[in-house]
């Protein structure tokens, strides 16, 4: 028996299905098992992973879902013979017949109920897993981050303005021109590290949530401006889901964000721009029952940014969002700095994906 030749099965008695609708709130996938393997309730999640009606994964067998069905099989009979209050293991999911792609790693973990050969069967994504583990130590190291750039900022500005004022006094006494140029390059230079300190300020400004931003308003405008930065031989392709609803946030900070992304984008992209086939993709999609850190949502915006340039080099992919951190030359490795934490104050998050020929950043951001 595998998933390609369900069999039906009588459901075993027990409260009706409304009974667990809470379930359904869940991200990870949860079912209720009998004894022989006959699923008595499986939630949303398990419905959204597998990609089937919940009735259909009812009709059958749960253990046949298993790439070693033994083990599931074992454990439930463990649990329900109360050998364990409470079993773990790391197994596999089949894929649905017909659905692309390998084997589903999951840490299953398999509990007690108070229903007679009855058990609870809570799978929860191994990739997802990882992925929550990354938020959370994103979230930290931004946050460790700002104190760091806050307490750099001020100590480096109220000095430097001492040195330009002391330069521009000096400059006033000097009558040679051969000797002013060089105040002047002492007061250029302060300006200069005086706008580099205000860039490493402006992440803290509290953002205005007060307005009602459309993402793809957002969108255009970012993407005008990197056509008329970069007028030939790039391409900028829009995939718009135009059911996504408007949601309040900082409309400035977020066009900053994704310019900041997009211009990084188009400057990787410089041999192919010459080539006339540089191609920049923006994508907006609904995404259902997402876990930001660790808070659950509904609904969220999901933004994705692609570009078809060399990739981000591997000796920084995992320190792109660091400040100071920059994959050419000349850069000054605060604009990727900046996105994060403008799309982290609308309480979102950021991810990046690169290989050679396709650099993917996708922003998650709640909707209501």
């Amino acid at each position: 028996m595998t998933p390609r030749d369900p069999v039906t099965m009588p459901a075993p008695q027990g409260p009706t299905p409304e009974a667990y609708a809470a379930f359904d709130l869940l991200p990870t996938m949860v079912a209720l098992v009998h004894i022989d393997g006959r699923p008595v309730f499986v939630n949303a999640a398990f419905e959204t992973v597998l990609g089937l009606s919940r009735r259909s994964v009812l009709r059958g067998s749960l253990f046949e879902w298993f790439i070693e069905p033994e083990v599931i099989r074992d454990t439930v009979a463990a649990v329900a013979r109360n050998e364990f209050a409470i079993s773990r293991f790391e197994g596999q999911l089949r894929r649905p017949p017909g659905a692309p792609g390998e084997p589903l790693p999951a840490h299953v973990v398999v509990t007690q109920t108070d229903m007679p050969d009855v058990v609870l069967v809570e799978l929860l994504e191994i990739e997802q897993q990882t992925r929550q583990d990354r938020e959370e130590r994103a979230l930290d190291q931004a946050q460790a981050t700002k104190e760091l750039l806050r307490n750099l900022a001020h100590e480096i500005k109220n000095p430097l303005g001492g040195i330009r004022g002391a330069a521009q006094l000096l400059q006033m006494e000097l009558e040679s021109k051969e000797l002013t140029e060089y105040t002047q390059v002492i007061i250029h230079e302060a300006d200069r590290l005086q706008a580099l300190v205000d860039r490493l300020l402006a992440p803290h400004r509290k953002p205005h949530l007060v307005g009602d931003v459309n993402i793809h308003e957002v969108c255009e405008r970012v993407r005008s401006l990197i056509l008329a930065e970069f007028p030939r031989g790039l391409k900028v392709v829009r995939d718009y889901d135009a059911s996504i609803p408007e949601f309040r946030g900082d409309r400035e900070q977020l066009i900053q964000a994704v310019l900041n992304i997009a211009r990084n984008a188009a400057e990787a992209l410089a041999e192919r721009i010459a080539a006339g086939d540089a191609c920049i993709r923006f994508k907006t999609r609904v995404a259902r029952q997402v876990t930001i850190g660790k808070q659950r949502y509904r609904l969220a915006l999901e933004l994705h940014i692609s570009d078809n340039g060399p990739g981000i080099p591997e000796s920084i992919r995992d320190r792109i969002f660091y400040p100071l951190v920059s994959g050419r030359e000349g850069g000054s490795g605060l604009g990727l700095t900046l996105a994060q934490t403008f799309v982290q104050q609308h309480m979102g998050t950021i991810e990046c994906e690169s290989v050679p020929g396709n650099t993917e950043f996708k922003i998650l951001i709640p909707l209501p």
